[in-house]
């Protein structure tokens, strides 16, 4: 496991968000001075009471709301994980709509964006700063790569190591890493130094925010709309019968089911196709599998797109952040609006209701766009999927903050507290399996006989 010194951590949901700069800073607000404390303690610090100033954290105080969003978040991730195989309503859904497996992510890259309110809020330099997002936005993505990238093998195989032809090059690390990044340098280099003293203040001194988000959005729909999908063939290599070539036929422009979608096409031309994730969810739909919602024998004439690569974090969802990780930036930069609440406003209820009608908002308009056609689809993240789970993320974390930093109910989450903490730790040691490979590295005689495969893990 990677480890990161305290002056390194990153400033995205799966870490503990450090403030940037660590020598005497002038707010834009008020001129106070203040000095960081460089301690990863401080990394999303609010302060709540009413004594103190509104903008600048204590030194033991913290928004513990986002600490236990964080850990209900790693909960979630692994319940689904271990669980969803067994229980499909739970589990990513097969193509269109959400089911619980498909709002972890958002909510991730949400809590990113509520965390970088916190870290750029006060700059010593612009130029430092960006230096670090950088370096943090590489190390995360190289972190995935190793992670995610099929160096590290499967429950059932003691091997290691991947062929550099075939490496997967995006994964859920690289998502985002690069939401963080756009995110991080709009708030950098786009925001502007005004006073908020209101709603319409605080939007004109983040409007350039919202035209990066709207241009994203745009660039995103018009590519998955309007480019025209050839047809298109791959190869299946088996040992008894060698490779099989499948030809799937498009010859479409606008298309968003799982074989001629924009998406998978510019993944294919771009990353290529043995590079792309060997496992897409699509593969359990009724077209695909006779044991729908699992896995399982193909059906009598399955779709020849069946058994190809496909990748949730592909390109074009990258796209959706910078040009997703495209619409993956526009959650993260919804969350940095919800985080830039907290930092204007010190009432606890402006900030609440500020929330709530935005989550609401968000909520109407993504179930609009799906009633019309644009429908819920995480694999694509079509701007229906964003509106509806930036929507939830808004109204789980405004019941988070109401419970936890308002009312102070407090011990009750310390569990979920302490895994918001250590996320990154229990996400590479837990859902990318590396206990379970440590463990599974020990047999008796032979590697079949281990722990895991006795109590039914791993078979």
């Amino acid at each position: 496991t990677q480890q990161f010194d305290e002056e390194d951590r990153f400033g995205f949901s799966l870490m503990r968000t450090e403030l940037a700069m660590y020598e005497p800073i002038k707010s834009t607000d008020d001129g106070d001075q203040w000095r960081e404390k460089k301690d990863i303690e401080s990394a999303s610090s609010l302060q709540i009471s009413s004594h103190h100033h509104p903008y600048f954290p204590s030194d033991k105080e913290r928004l513990v709301s986002l600490d236990v969003f964080r850990g209900l978040t790693v909960a979630l991730m692994i319940l689904v994980d271990d669980v969803g195989g067994i229980f499909p309503a739970i589990n990513h859904s097969t193509w269109d709509g959400v089911t619980l497996a498909d709002f972890v992510m958002p909510f991730f890259l949400f809590i990113v964006g509520v965390s970088l309110a916190f870290a750029y809020k006060n700059l010593s330099c612009k130029y430092a700063a960006t230096r670090k997002a950088l370096l943090r936005s590489f190390k995360l993505l190289s972190l995935g790569l190793f992670l995610q990238g099929g160096f590290i093998h499967g429950l059932n195989s003691l091997t290691y190591g991947i062929d550099i032809e075939k490496i997967r090059v995006m994964g859920i690390l690289q998502r985002i890493a690069i939401a963080y990044l756009v995110a991080a340098l709009c708030e950098i280099w786009f925001k502007g130094n005004h006073n908020v003293t209101s709603e319409l203040s605080m939007i004109k001194k983040y409007k350039f925010h919202w035209v990066v988000a709207f241009v994203i959005t745009t660039t995103y729909l018009f590519m998955l709309y309007g480019l025209y999908v050839p047809d298109w063939e791959y190869q299946i290599s088996t040992q008894d019968q060698g490779s099989t070539t499948f030809l799937v036929k498009c010859g479409v422009r606008g298309n968003t089911g799982p074989g001629c979608n924009a998406v998978g096409m510019l993944d294919r031309m771009l990353l290529g196709i043995h590079h792309l994730y060997r496992k897409p969810v699509y593969a359990r739909t009724k077209q695909c599998s006779i044991y729908s919602p699992h896995n399982g024998p193909l059906p009598p004439g399955a779709p020849s797109w069946c058994q190809a690569p496909f990748d949730p974090e592909g390109l074009l969802r990258f796209l959706a952040s910078p040009l997703h990780s495209l619409m993956a930036t526009v959650t993260c930069l919804v969350g940095l609006h919800y985080g830039h609440i907290i930092i204007h406003f010190k009432d606890h209820k402006r900030r609440l209701n500020q929330w709530i009608l935005r989550s609401f908002c968000l909520l109407m308009l993504g179930l609009a766009l799906d009633l019309f056609g644009m429908h819920l689809n995480k694999p694509l993240y079509t701007l229906s999927y964003v509106c509806v789970t930036a929507g939830a993320s808004g109204f789980l974390f405004s019941t988070i903050y109401l419970m936890v930093d308002v009312y102070g109910y407090k011990r009750a989450s310390l569990v979920l507290q302490w895994m918001g903490i250590h996320a990154l730790p229990i996400y590479v040691l837990i859902a990318c399996n590396l206990v379970f490979l440590i463990i599974h590295g020990f047999y008796w005689k032979k590697p079949i006989n281990n722990l895991l495969h006795l109590i039914g893990i791993g078979k």
